[in-house]
């Protein structure tokens, strides 16, 4: 098993998305990036923390590999809006990579600079690229929240 680590805005959506990819193993969503220890939802929606809403995957790399992984968070949200998902604002909601390997960031600053020469999007992609930080899982009742409500996205 592997390890990534994507922010792309809420994490209910994204856990979501990445759930359903055969090859990842299991998800959980919680808070990276950021100075505070042990951050609680409330404090990361503060935009005070300095943390990002993530989830974190398990992967099994002979299932699914790091590019596929990569493809699916491009396309889950606009990497060109800086700190901005929809009607999401906050660094809380930034597009982010946090790579646990030094292959995935080279794999991650490829795509990154593939996309951007591919003029897909009007603008540059504002993604950052950095080393995993510590991880803190959110608290029980944000994993697997749209499950649970039987929801298919987060906006209608």
């Amino acid at each position: 098993m592997e390890k990534a680590t994507f922010g792309a805005g809420c994490f209910w959506g994204v856990e979501a998305a990445f759930r359903k990819i055969p090859g990842v193993m299991s998800t959980m969503v919680g808070y990276c990036g950021g100075q505070k220890m042990n951050p609680t939802y409330e404090e990361v929606c503060s935009d005070t923390t300095g943390h990002t809403e993530v989830v974190e995957l398990s992967y099994d790399p002979a299932q699914v590999s790091y590019e596929k992984l990569l493809d699916a968070f491009w396309a889950l949200h606009d990497p060109t809006t800086l700190n901005r998902q929809g009607p999401d604002l906050g660094s809380q909601y930034r597009s982010v990579i946090f790579f646990h390997t030094l292959e995935q960031e080279r794999l991650a600053r490829e795509a990154k600079e593939k996309l951007d020469k591919s003029k897909k999007y009007c603008r540059l992609i504002t993604t950052a690229i950095v080393p995993a930080a510590r991880f803190y899982k959110a608290e029980d009742y944000h994993q697997r929240y749209l499950e649970k409500r039987g929801l298919a996205s987060c906006h209608a």
